[in-house]
């Protein structure tokens, strides 16, 4: 089954999600690539591109970053507002309802990011058009469903134009312009509805745009 991934089924997703479901909504922690990829970069500007409940952008605002979080649906900035008024960091944090397909942010950051959002167009076109938002010097990361997986730890199925490999991310970006700094494909595991287990097939993609 495949979906739009417009506005309408954004907001139901939301709507019908739960505190305790997978991945990063309501409470649930950061994607743990984000550290790791961001750890060691010194604060400064970053977009979140489909910030969903905000845990990303949270975790960055807390460790300095003033951060634009970005997403087509009002009730995920609703929950990351919350979430965010609680941690202390709002101050450093814009939230924006926004179709990524269309909207574009008028500025360049240092660090533009996105984890599992997929707008109403092709995946790795709507990677380009991030890409395209960070700053000389600054850095793509890119988090995504592993092409040719099936369950994403949602409770859904992505078709194949969700979905990436880290060979087909690093192809668009030019090697004159950009420095791959992570290229990796991983499965790790999630406790999904009922309790269970369900593994999650990632890529993931960290570059450096040359000065």
């Amino acid at each position: 089954m495949t979906y739009g991934f417009d506005k309408d089924f954004w907001e139901r997703h939301w709507q019908q999600g739960r505190a305790g479901d997978t991945g990063s909504m309501g409470g649930n922690p950061p994607n743990p690539y984000l550290a790791r990829e961001t750890g060691g970069l010194a604060p400064g500007t970053a977009l979140d591109a489909g910030c969903g409940g905000g845990a990303e952008a949270i975790w960055l605002a807390s460790r300095g970053w003033q951060v634009t979080a970005a997403d087509i649906s009002s009730e995920a900035l609703a929950r990351a507002a919350e979430r965010a008024a609680a941690s202390g960091a709002g101050e450093r944090l814009r939230w924006v309802e926004a179709d990524l397909s269309v909207w574009t942010p008028g500025a360049r950051f240092d660090l533009v990011m996105t984890h599992y959002a997929h707008p109403a167009m092709p995946q790795l076109e709507f990677y380009d058009r991030i890409a395209g938002w960070v700053a000389p010097g600054g850095t793509l990361l890119v988090v995504g469903h592993l092409h040719a997986h099936g369950s994403t730890g949602h409770g859904h199925h992505p078709p194949a134009e969700a979905s990436a490999t880290a060979a087909s991310i690093t192809a668009r970006l030019d090697g004159t312009e950009w420095e791959i700094v992570t290229a990796e494909e991983h499965v790790r595991t999630l406790t999904g509805h009922g309790g269970r287990a369900a593994p999650l097939h990632d890529v993931v993609v960290r570059a450096t745009r040359r000065p």
